[in-house]
């Protein structure tokens, strides 16, 4: 077992995976490295905890109406530590693939030294990805807090794009397999599914609509939710009737409503999104609220951070299944690959593993080297991913929240709200794109 700590993936993972891809199970571990981040910066937010935490040297000590070094006057600690210990630990995983983004450029191929420490050398990179979040807890107030929250919201908005590149990626995997088998049998069973399954999320996006409409504004304010509401409204709107044009169906022929409806229905969740973080708390009722199971909260007084909200909770599901996507996904999308600097290992698997490329074990054939002649996706931008992941993963836990002024309390700012609006209008316009780039350059390969 130890040396398996020290030594590949697979052989890591041998009892529970015995056959398989090295690159495939290496970013599994990574991507499980990042989920037990998130389940300890969950830990941090569990009631209880602001006691143990306030014990940290200069962290917040003392509780209510201490003072915090860097920072003038008293402070909440009960509401901050929480909070405070969230940023720290997103700033150890953050700092710890980063830094693997860094060492990892240019790796071409398996043989090069740095994929070993890549693929391999797990207990060490465990104890050092611990030791820098460790460290964090122990970094001087100062600015760090402020600096840091700005910093999560750049990364967190690009993560977003990478989210919908992601998603994009999947609604055209989807809707092409679904096709395909439509077209090799049982015609009507298929064309039903995907049919049904377009038609669930319309409904879905024209619900939400719906509720936004009823709870999110007002007649006498609220406008800039009105406008928000109305302005992804119609580019969905149109980004759906664009999608089944003829001149597009002629360059795209498996471009559809399929794709369409997933990307207005992930614009319906960034819209929700940006406007429960709108510090007009009559324009953001709490879903407690609207479902009556909370007292509302006086006009004009700030609310207190909820850790465990509804948008949280969808945001942290969404960020799930986008690192377990991206860990395990084959796209056959020629466009995508290139963007997320990935190669196509669907050859690799159709023409079967040469011999020499397993690994042997006790008698056992336990993994594939697949990345001899060249590697499979770019290692640098697939840390350079989780580093983004880290950081959207922190917002999202502290729901986008920053102290006031007097950090005594959690408050929504606006500029929370336009990271979220701006980057579900940047998705809208990157699907639009796909759809017509063939059109714009005819000189391009876009199969």
């Amino acid at each position: 077992m130890i040396p398996c700590l020290c030594g590949s993936a697979p052989c890591l993972l041998c009892r529970c995976c015995p056959s398989g891809n090295n690159s495939t199970v290496t970013r599994l571990i990574y991507a499980f490295f990042m989920l037990l981040g998130v389940g300890i910066a969950c830990i941090m937010l569990m009631p209880g905890m602001e006691g143990h935490l306030n014990k940290i040297p200069g962290f917040c000590e003392g509780g209510m109406g201490s003072s915090i070094p860097g920072v003038k006057g008293h402070v909440n600690c009960d509401v901050l530590v929480g909070y405070k210990a969230v940023y720290r630990v997103c700033f150890g995983m953050a700092m710890f693939f980063l830094l693997f983004s860094l060492i990892m450029v240019k790796v071409k191929s398996s043989q090069d030294p740095r994929a070993a420490v890549h693929n391999g050398f797990w207990f060490f990179k465990f104890a050092a990805a611990t030791a820098i979040t460790v460290g964090a807890f122990f970094i001087p107030e100062g600015p760090f807090t402020t600096v840091w929250f700005y910093i999560g919201m750049a990364g967190a908005f690009c993560f977003i794009l990478i989210q919908l590149v992601l998603l994009i990626d999947f609604a055209h995997s989807w809707n092409e397999s679904w096709v395909e088998k439509m077209e090799e049998g049982n015609s009507r069973c298929w064309y039903a599914a995907l049919l049904s399954a377009t038609a669930v999320n319309y409904a879905l996006s024209l619900i939400s609509l719906i509720l936004f409409y009823v709870y999110y504004t007002h007649s006498d304010g609220c406008t800039e939710n009105k406008v928000f509401i109305s302005i992804n409204m119609l580019l969905c709107v149109g980004a759906s009737v664009m999608s089944v044009l003829p001149k597009i169906q002629e360059s795209q022929p498996r471009s559809g409503l399929l794709q369409s409806s997933i990307v207005t229905l992930y614009t319906m969740y960034l819209t929700w999104s940006a406007m429960t973080n709108e510090p007009d708390r009559r324009c953001n009722p709490s879903l407690l609220g609207i479902i009556g199971l909370n007292s509302t909260t006086p006009a004009g007084q700030d609310r207190v951070v909820q850790w465990w909200d509804a948008q949280g909770i969808v945001g942290l599901i969404l960020f799930l299944m986008c690192v377990l996507y991206s860990s395990i996904r084959n796209s056959s999308n020629a466009q995508v690959n290139k963007l997320t600097l990935t190669s196509d290992e669907s050859a690799l698997i159709e023409d079967g593993p040469a011999p020499e490329n397993f690994e042997v074990g006790d008698g056992n054939n336990r993994a594939i080297d697949n990345e001899k002649d060249g590697v499979t996706y770019s290692y640098s931008f697939f840390h350079f991913m989780l580093f983004l992941a880290s950081l959207y993963i922190m917002m999202t836990l502290t729901n986008w929240y920053s102290p006031d002024i007097n950090y005594e309390t959690m408050t929504s700012k606006w500029p929370s709200v336009w990271v979220k609006i701006t980057s579900s209008w940047i998705c809208i316009s990157l699907y639009v794109w796909t759809l017509v780039a063939p059109l714009v350059l005819t000189n391009r390969d876009f199969d």
